[in-house]
């Protein structure tokens, strides 16, 4: 069985997220402090999937979700690795979910599943 993060397609690094929305790398990483952006650490190098930056923003109800999940008991890893794992009630991944603007049905989801 493949992980979830490996459906991830494209990674983008700090410096090449920072292009993208415009910013410099070290406002790259307090998006990331702050849960607007989420990253994992791969071979010491931070790499944020490109998907969750959209017209040069970070996807807005991202950081809302995540938070709801470490308020439920998730570490930041299980988090997003939740987030990539295809969830049942939504017949998708919750991030595709979030980024088809499905934010209600995928919090309600995150909720029901606090420990």
């Amino acid at each position: 069985m493949s992980e979830p993060l490996d459906q991830i397609t494209q990674w983008l690094t700090i410096p090449e997220a920072g292009d993208l929305l415009g910013i410099t790398p070290g406002k790259v990483r307090r998006l990331i402090e702050e849960h607007q952006l989420i990253a994992i650490k791969a071979d010491g190098v931070f790499k944020i999937p490109a998907e969750i930056i959209i017209n040069g923003e970070p996807l807005p109800p991202l950081r809302g979700t995540v938070v709801l999940l470490m308020d439920s008991g998730f570490t930041l890893g299980g988090a997003i690795k939740w987030l990539y794992t295809v969830e049942d009630s939504l017949s998708t991944t919750p991030m595709a979910a979030l980024i088809a603007g499905r934010k209600t049905e995928v919090r309600r989801v995150a909720q029901s599943l606090a420990f």
